[in-house]
């Protein structure tokens, strides 16, 4: 079962590859039409639960998910097969770029193209987001924690402040911490009174 579901693995990890622009936030929704919609290697959940882990951990947030979803469907060769495939199409693109084409970008053409693939990266990150809230479950601190977050960054980029959105995530982090651990220190205490 695992070497048949390696080269299904390489493969379609490599179709996002090679086909996404603008990183790993455009990369979600593909990933996640791929992964849970079309091939079923995981579940909605699972989708939110690694988007959150990759986001907070070390390296491109694509890259985690390709990764995670590897690991999930045929442990440690997945997880290698999966991270090969995803990174594999950019390596050689950006290869052949550096070889045969100094001045790519200075194309005419290329600049007309790259124009147009900036609106649709905004336009599949924007699709991303939507799907995740739309999945997200409904509780008040989630939501009071989304609804800040954005507000805090929308200023940061109107008002050009230098804040890190790293210290954001941190806060967020820790406040919703915090709260379950206060719920779960009532909750133990609840239980001792009875």
């Amino acid at each position: 079962m695992k070497k048949r579901i390696l080269p299904d693995l390489l493969f379609t990890f490599m179709k996002i590859g090679l086909f996404t622009f603008g990183g790993g936030y455009a990369m979600i929704s593909i990933i996640e039409n791929c992964c849970v919609e079309e091939k079923m290697w995981i579940s909605h959940d699972d989708m939110m639960n690694i988007t959150v882990v990759a986001e907070s951990t070390p390296g491109p947030i694509a890259i985690n998910c390709a990764t995670f979803v590897g690991y999930q469907k045929a442990g440690l060769p997945g997880a290698v097969t999966a991270t090969l495939g995803i990174i594999l199409p950019s390596f050689a693109v950006i290869y052949l770029i550096s070889m045969f084409l100094d001045r790519f970008l200075e194309i005419t053409v290329i600049a007309h193209a790259f124009k147009g693939i900036k609106i649709a990266i905004g336009i599949l990150i924007l699709d991303g987001a939507v799907t995740m809230l739309k999945k997200m479950k409904k509780k008040r601190l989630s939501l009071l924690i989304m609804a800040s977050s954005f507000t805090a960054m929308s200023l940061i980029n109107i008002f050009s402040w230098n804040f890190s959105s790293i210290t954001l995530m941190v806060t967020a982090g820790i406040l919703s911490l915090l709260v379950f651990l206060t719920r779960e220190a009532g909750g133990q205490k609840g239980g001792r009174t009875r």
